[in-house]
């Protein structure tokens, strides 16, 4: 049944290169499930592993990026805020450093800065276990540098990517920008 396991997550990679994500779960019987879909609240043993060029490989990673986001994994909290959000987008893209990006207008995002940070404001910076709550430049950057996360974009031009779009519509119940 592993081998089979095994064959089904690699399928699943193979095909879903531009996917996204890919979850590894446990129900409550213990049987282990892979999806394309965030697992239910009740799910345990949860593991997220980003597919597709933006998460797939750090090989075409310069050393000392690959090493920082090895040890220091960078996820920013961000919605639509406006200026605030837009500056946080744009500051992770202006230094080139990879980040997983989460939505907290999603129920299961809103879950995870709660975890991560304890308030649901956006914009939330987690370097490695480093919390930033709200957009300060300075403060990004004296936890991005402690990382280890080079002060300017060093990523080759096939790495770099723009700043994510904001999502398209906000949420009923939105987390607030931070400051506000």
């Amino acid at each position: 049944m592993r081998v089979f396991s095994t064959f089904l997550l690699l399928v699943v990679a193979s095909f879903s290169v531009n996917a996204g994500t890919l979850y590894r779960w446990v129900d409550a019987d213990g049987k282990v499930h892979y999806t394309s879909e965030p697992p239910p609240p009740s799910a345990k043993s949860v593991q997220e592993k980003r597919l597709g060029a933006a998460g797939a490989s750090n090989d075409n990673l310069p050393y000392a990026v690959k090493l920082a986001a090895q040890k220091y994994p960078v996820t920013l909290y961000v919605t639509n805020c406006g200026e605030t959000c837009d500056k946080a987008r744009e500051h992770l893209a202006k230094r080139g450093v990879p980040h997983s990006t989460v939505d907290p207008q999603k129920p299961e995002g809103a879950e995870a800065l709660k975890k991560a940070a304890g308030v649901l404001e956006v914009p939330v910076l987690v370097v490695g276990s480093s919390v930033s709550k709200g957009y300060a430049a300075s403060a990004w950057d004296a936890a991005l540098d402690a990382a280890g996360y080079p002060k300017s974009n060093v990523l080759p031009k096939s790495a770099a990517k723009k700043p994510e779009a904001p999502p398209a519509k906000p949420a009923e119940t939105a987390p607030a920008p931070a400051g506000k």
